[in-house]
């Protein structure tokens, strides 16, 4: 009998860096610890109650059992060009240019079946949503890594992409407001990755997850915002971050015809849609006024002074960021990102994410999530403030 296994191309992906962080925090607690939890970025604030009646109301007034739509409800993707056209003034043909997601992981994953052939490259920023380079080579693609340094602001130096890459290049991901860096895009950096894009024949597919977690006077820019980008990008978005829905699993994908209807058919042959009531639900939360997002926003201000206040009375040099509820953090020097997090975990019960998770480029930084409770968020600062890292060095 020949031997059974796992298809070769699963030897390429590690395990998954959030379920290592679950296993790791698991076993602390399984010892009677009481862990601080700013690994992964799950919002603990609730889903505004508008939408969570509105969800109700329609799950109970009709039996919504059967199979919804491939591409979403229209009225769902209409609510999506109605915020498109009020936040970006971009204007969206419905039918044509919105695509309903199971949440926008699900299409960042499943975008290079569409459009990667077997050794096609694709670029990806590093550090990266892990998501982007596993996508590529579930579809047996050839990832290629964009390093983020912090000298050029967290944002991709193309020029030094090389020639014999670029000519087998096929997609790009780009994220801003970016997780895990939170470093934010200025439109005329998108509009040169838009001009890049359409010399070198590059589809662009830009995550725009963190759209509405700001904090600066500036918004976060859409792609869509250059007209350029039309016929060779798409933007992934989600209800996740904006309206803390990250369970209920919708997103949406916009922009060029072409890649959507690619999409559009890899998802008819994998999935079957978006559960009609959670759409509907997604049109209440696209409706709601700003000051429902302005809101969260202050929460996630208020956490991120908090922390920044006690890692700097720790010793550690961080700049408040513009954007996402994360911060980015240097580790002391001597120290890997992995034992740095671990000694934070055994020593004062705070749990972050080591930056090399999330590629080459993420060593020498962790990640902290500010989606824990006020109180805990106090805790944890606390327990850093009294932690000193200016005098750790290695194996101190």
């Amino acid at each position: 009998m020949k031997s059974l296994g796992h298809a070769k191309r699963l030897d390429a992906i590690p395990s998954y860096l959030f379920d290592d962080l679950d296993k790791a925090r698991d076993a602390r607690l399984a010892q009677g610890a009481d862990v601080v939890d700013l690994g992964v970025g799950d919002p603990d604030l609730s889903t505004p109650r508008e939408v969570c009646e509105a969800l109700a109301a329609d799950v109970t007034s009709v039996c919504r059992h059967g199979y919804p739509s491939y591409t979403g409800l229209i009225s769902f993707r209409e609510a999506v060009a109605g915020y498109y056209q009020e936040r970006f003034g971009v204007q969206l043909d419905a039918q044509t240019e919105v695509l309903s997601l199971i949440g926008s992981k699900e299409g960042l994953a499943h975008l290079p079946l569409a459009l990667v052939d077997p050794g096609d490259v694709a670029l990806v920023p590093d550090p990266e949503y892990p998501v982007y380079r596993n996508g590529v080579l579930l579809a047996n693609g050839v990832p290629y890594d964009l390093p983020l340094a912090a000298e050029n602001d967290f944002l991709p130096v193309l020029q030094d992409i090389p020639p014999d890459v670029l000519k087998r290049a096929r997609l790009m991901y780009l994220n801003y407001p970016n997780n895990p860096t939170a470093a934010v895009a200025p439109l005329g950096y998108l509009a040169s990755v838009v001009d890049f894009c359409r010399e070198n024949s590059i589809y662009l597919c830009y995550d725009n997850a963190y759209s509405e977690v700001y904090f600066g006077e500036e918004k976060p820019h859409s792609v869509l915002e250059i007209p350029a980008a039309r016929d060779i990008a798409v933007e992934v978005g989600s209800l996740s971050k904006s309206f803390n829905m990250t369970g209920w699993r919708i997103g949406f994908m916009v922009g060029s015809r072409h890649i959507l209807a690619a999409l559009g058919k890899v998802k008819m042959n994998i999935d079957s849609g978006v559960f009609e009531s959670v759409q509907r639900a997604g049109v209440i939360a696209l409706g709601l006024p700003e000051s429902v997002r302005h809101e969260i926003r202050a929460v996630y201000r208020h956490r991120r002074d908090l922390m920044v206040k006690a890692l700097t009375a720790a010793g550690w040099k961080v700049r408040p960021p513009e954007a996402t509820f994360y911060i980015w953090a240097p580790v002391p020097p001597g120290w890997s990102s992995a034992d740095f997090a671990r000694r934070m975990l055994e020593e004062i019960d705070v749990l972050v994410t080591p930056g090399s998770g999330f590629g080459r480029s993420g060593e020498g930084y962790v990640r902290f999530s500010l989606t824990s409770s006020n109180e805990r968020i106090e805790e944890a600062a606390a327990r850093i403030q009294g932690w000193s890292v200016t005098g750790l060095a290695a194996g101190a």
